[in-house]
């Protein structure tokens, strides 16, 4: 007798585990599951290097005249605008070389000021090359080199 009552508890156990343990796991992989198809699918990421630019900073307090030696590779969101980029390198160089020209040392030399720059960067880039043409997508800017003397 006593031994059919431990088996029959067992077996009550073990069913309220399976139900219930699975019933759970299945609400725990349905969140993560969720979560992963909200996200966009990730293509390739497409980097392009920037040739190395070397820019007299604006003179600082003391007046003294300060270099920046910068690279970075820009983060595409396509193909085509890689293709864009390359076209149109002259223009990014410039546009770049503008904004990098414009800058004091104190304000670049950060980790806060050179995220800053990044962003002045991709903004800089975003606008269309063409008078009539679509914005550039910059996904990002990564330095590769940063040295101010």
């Amino acid at each position: 007798m006593i031994l059919v009552l431990l088996l029959g508890g067992g077996g009550a156990g073990a069913a309220w585990f399976f139900m219930h343990g699975k019933a759970d796991a299945e609400e725990h992989d349905e969140a993560p599951a969720k979560k992963k198809k909200a996200k966009k699918p990730a293509g390739p990421v497409i980097y392009e290097p920037v040739e190395p630019f070397t820019v007299n900073l604006q003179p600082g307090e003391n007046g003294a005249d300060q270099y920046l030696q910068v690279a970075f590779s820009l983060q595409l969101s396509d193909p085509e605008t890689q293709e864009e980029v390359k076209k149109n390198m002259a223009k990014v160089r410039s546009r770049i070389l503008l904004l990098l020209s414009s800058k004091h040392a104190s304000e670049i030399n950060t980790p806060e000021g050179k995220v800053q720059l990044a962003k002045d960067i991709i903004t800089a880039l975003k606008e269309p090359f063409e008078d009539r043409g679509s914005q550039q997508e910059i996904e990002d800017v990564l330095f590769t080199s940063f040295i101010i003397q």
